[in-house]
C-alpha cells in the first residue's frame, strides 16, 4: 500500500490539498481553474509533492464537477426511454409547490426535453408480473432514432422495473451496442417513486459523460506525476474508483460537502476520544462561493430526499444544506434600497476586489476593511490583497445606502451572517434537536471570521477550529472509507412480509460483495450496515430504523423515531416494511493529527501586532495549553479565526482550538 496519500477538495474559489506521509501533514492551497479544474488540481499536486519531496502517491479527490455540470446545465445530450405513457413523470413531478405562497414560482427546465422522451408499448405489474413483453424490435426503432439525432446518453427507467428488471436490461444492451452512455433506473434506485427514481437516473445520464471525461483526462495526468490510485469522495461520504465514479457520477453531487464533513468527524473523534461514539456536532464549512453546514448526533445523516436545483436526487446523500453565503459573495442594493449578501459569488475569477481583478464588494471585501484579514499574510503571504480595492467598492456600496464603507462593511457581515443563521437552523432546531447541546465545528478559508457571532446567536457553547481549517476538507477526503449504498422496495405488510424483508436484504448483501470485491475489498473486510424504511399504513412517507434481521427491534424502533419527529406514535396501527437499505463499508487506514508541543497558559512570542484592542496571532507559534483572550485575531496560511471580546480559546495537544465564553 503506498505510504502517501493526497487529498483534493475543488472548490469554487479555491482548491485545497493535504499530503499524509508516514504522519506527518503538508498542506497547501491555489486558485481553482474554473475553465478546468484538473489544471489547478495538477498545479498544486507538484507544488506539494515538491515541498514534501514524495514520489508515488494515491489520491482522493472531492470533486465540483458533476454539481456545476447539472448547475450550469452544461451536461450531456440525454435522451429517456420510459414505458407507454409516463414520458411526462419528469415534468409533472409531485403536487408540491417550492415555495407555497409564491404564485409566480417557476419550476426548472426538465433535463430531458418532451421530444427526446421515448416511450416503449412494455408493462410489469406492481406485484411484479410481466403484463405486456418487450418488444425488442420497436427498441432498436427507438435507439435508432435516438442515435441519429446525436444523442449522447440515454437514461432508461421503467415502470415497476425495480421489481423486474429484465426490460431495462435489454434496452441497455441494444443501447449499449449503438454507442450510447446508459444510466439505468434498477441500477442508480430501484425503488419506487416513479419521479424521484426516473428524475435521479436522468440527472445521472445528464452528467456522467461529462464526470467519466473529466476523470479520463486527470487521471492519465496524475499518473504521470506519481499518482498510482485514485478515488472520488461520493456524497454519502465514502469514496469510489474513477470507474464508479464516471458511470454513476450522480453519487458524487455533494463530494465536497461531504468530504468536509468526514474532516470535521474524523479530527473531533480524535480530539474526545471519551465521546467519539456519542459527539454532538454542527459543522459549519464556509468557503469562497457557499456555506454548507450539517448535524452530527453520534455520525453523520444521510437522507435519500435530496432536491439540487429543483431537481430530486433520490440517491443516500448527506444531509447537508448548503447556503450561497461565502467570502465571494457580493453584496449589491436592489431595486427597492435594501441591501443583499449573495447567492451570486465573485468566484475565483475575477474574485474578490481586493485580490485584484474584481469591482465588486463581497463579503470577503467587508472582512478586510474591518480589519478581520491581515493582507500580507493572506495563503502564507503567497498572495498580496489590495485594500485599497476593497475600500473602493465598499465606497460605492455605501453611497448607494447613504452611509460609509465601514457602516457598509458592518451591514454586509451582520446579513451574511443572519442567512447562514438561518441555514444553522433549519439543519438543528427545524429537526427538533437543541443547539446548546452541540459544539460548533467551523472550517473553511472564511469559517473562524464568523463562526464566534453564529455560536451566540444560536447559543452554541462552544466553537470548535480544527487544525488546518481552510484545507479540511481535503483532511476529510483521506480520512474517509469506501461507501457503497444499496438499496431496494419491500412493500410488504410489516409483520407478514418478513420473509420477504429478509430475503431481499440477502440478495442485496450478495451484490454488495460483488461490487465491493471490484473496489479491492474481500466479504472478510467489509462491514454490513442494514436499516428498514418504515411507514404507519396508509402513510406517505417513511423513517429509516437499524434493522439486524428480525423486525420486532426495528418496529420498537420506529414507533422511538415517530415519536422524537413528530411528537406522537401509535404502536397499535398496522405498518408497513417499505424499503430495504444495505451500506457496505471497506476500512481504509486512518491518517491521524501529530501532538504539537506543550507551553503554558499564556503564549509565548506568537503575538505579532496589535491593531487597535485586538492582539494579532500566528497559530504555527501556539502551543498546547495556551489560552487566548478575546478580542484578538488568530492567522494562518490558508485561514483566520476572529475571537470577540468575552470569548477565550484553548489549544489542544493536537494544536486543535476550543473557544467559549470567558
Amino acid at each position: 500500500m503506498n505510504s502517501t496519500i493526497i487529498g483534493v477538495d475543488t472548490g469554487g474559489t479555491f482548491t485545497d490539498f493535504a499530503l499524509v506521509r508516514a504522519g506527518k501533514v503538508w498542506t497547501y492551497k491555489i486558485s481553482s481553474t474554473p475553465e478546468d479544474y484538473s489544471r489547478g488540481l495538477l498545479r498544486g499536486i507538484a507544488a506539494l509533492l515538491d515541498e514534501a519531496g514524495a514520489g508515488k502517491f494515491n489520491l482522493v479527490h472531492s470533486s465540483t464537477v458533476a454539481t456545476n455540470t447539472l448547475l450550469e446545465r452544461k451536461g450531456a445530450k440525454t435522451a429517456l426511454i420510459t414505458t407507454k405513457g409516463f414520458r411526462d413523470v419528469i415534468e409533472i413531478g409531485r403536487q408540491t409547490r417550492p415555495e407555497l405562497y409564491n404564485l409566480f414560482v417557476e419550476r426548472p427546465a426538465p433535463l430531458v426535453p418532451r421530444e427526446a422522451r421515448y416511450e416503449v408499448a412494455e408493462r410489469v405489474s406492481a406485484e411484479g408480473e410481466i403484463l405486456v413483453p418487450l418488444k425488442v424490435a420497436e427498441v432498436k426503432r427507438i435507439v435508432a432514432r435516438i442515435k441519429k439525432s446525436g444523442f449522447e446518453s440515454v437514461a432508461i427507467s421503467l415502470l415497476f422495473s425495480f421489481l423486474r428488471p429484465e426490460h431495462e436490461q435489454a434496452i441497455a444492451a441494444i443501447s449499449q451496442k449503438a454507442g450510447l452512455a446508459v444510466s439505468l433506473s434498477t441500477e442508480i434506485i430501484p425503488e419506487f417513486r416513479e419521479y424521484e427514481r426516473t428524475g435521479t437516473t436522468v440527472v445521472n445520464g445528464y452528467v456522467s459523460p461529462v464526470m467519466r471525461k473529466y476523470l479520463s483526462k486527470l487521471s492519465v495526468r496524475a499518473v504521470e506525476l506519481g499518482a498510482d490510485k485514485i478515488r472520488i469522495v461520493q456524497s454519502n461520504g465514502g469514496s469510489l474508483s474513477t470507474h464508479g465514479a464516471g458511470r454513476d457520477a450522480v453519487h458524487t453531487l455533494l463530494s465536497g460537502p461531504a468530504a468536509g464533513v468526514i474532516g470535521a468527524l474524523s479530527v473531533a473523534r480524535q480530539a474526545f476520544p471519551k465521546k467519539a461514539e456519542n459527539l454532538k456536532l454542527i459543522t459549519f464549512d464556509m468557503g469562497g462561493t457557499s456555506t454548507d453546514v450539517s448535524l452530527v448526533a453520534g455520525d453523520y445523516r444521510v437522507t435519500s430526499e435530496s432536491v439540487i436545483d429543483g431537481l430530486p436526487v433520490a440517491v443516500p446523500m448527506m444531509d447537508i444544506r448548503t447556503v450561497g453565503a461565502g467570502g465571494g459573495s457580493i453584496a449589491y442594493v436592489d431595486a427597492g434600497g435594501a441591501l443583499h449578501a449573495g447567492p451570486r459569488s465573485a468566484g475565483a475569477d475575477p474574485g474578490p476586489a481586493c485580490y485584484g481583478k474584481g469591482k465588486e464588494a463581497t463579503v470577503t471585501d467587508a472582512n478586510l476593511l474591518l480589519g478581520r484579514i491581515d493582507p500580507e499574510n493572506f495563503l502564507g503571504g503567497r498572495m498580496k490583497l489590495h485594500a485599497d480595492r476593497s475600500r473602493s467598492a465598499l465606497e460605492k456600496l455605501a453611497s448607494r445606502l447613504g452611509t460609509d464603507a465601514r457602516k457598509a462593511a458592518e451591514s454586509v457581515i451582520r446579513i451574511v451572517n443572519s442567512n447562514m443563521e438561518r441555514a444553522l437552523r433549519v439543519i438543528s432546531i427545524e429537526k427538533g434537536y437543541d443547539p446548546r447541546e452541540f459544539t460548533l465545528v467551523s472550517f473553511g478559508g472564511a469559517g473562524g471570521l464568523h463562526a464566534c457571532d453564529l455560536a451566540d446567536a444560536l447559543r452554541i457553547p462552544r466553537v470548535f477550529i480544527p487544525r488546518n481549517p481552510g484545507v479540511l476538507s481535503a483532511w476529510g477526503a483521506v480520512s474517509g472509507n469506501v461507501v457503497k449504498d444499496f438499496s431496494r422496495t419491500v412493500m410488504a405488510p410489516f409483520g407478514k412480509g418478513a420473509g420477504r424483508t429478509a430475503s431481499v436484504f440477502s440478495a442485496l448483501c450478495k451484490t454488495a460483495r460483488v461490487v465491493m470485491e471490484d473496489e479491492g475489498f474481500s466479504a472478510r473486510t467489509v462491514l454490513f450496515e442494514r436499516k428498514l424504511d418504515i411507514r404507519y399504513a396508509g402513510q406517505s412517507f417513511e423513517l429509516t430504523v437499524p434493522y439486524d434481521g428480525g423486525l420486532k427491534n426495528s418496529g420498537k424502533l420506529f414507533h422511538e423515531e415517530h415519536l422524537k419527529r413528530y411528537g406522537h406514535c401509535s404502536k397499535k396501527s398496522p405498518m408497513e416494511s417499505v424499503t430495504a437499505r444495505l451500506r457496505a463499508v471497506g476500512f481504509l487506514e486512518k491518517p491521524v493529527l501529530e501532538k504539537i508541543p506543550a507551553g503554558g497558559r499564556s503564549p509565548e512570542k506568537t503575538a505579532i501586532n496589535r491593531r487597535g484592542k485586538m492582539t494579532i496571532y500566528k497559530r504555527e507559534f501556539l502551543r498546547a495549553g495556551n489560552v487566548i483572550i478575546g478580542p484578538a485575531l488568530i492567522i494562518e496560511d490558508f485561514a483566520t479565526t476572529l475571537l470577540p471580546k468575552g470569548w477565550r480559546i484553548k489549544i489542544d495537544a493536537y494544536g486543535n482550538m476550543l473557544a467559549s465564553k470567558s
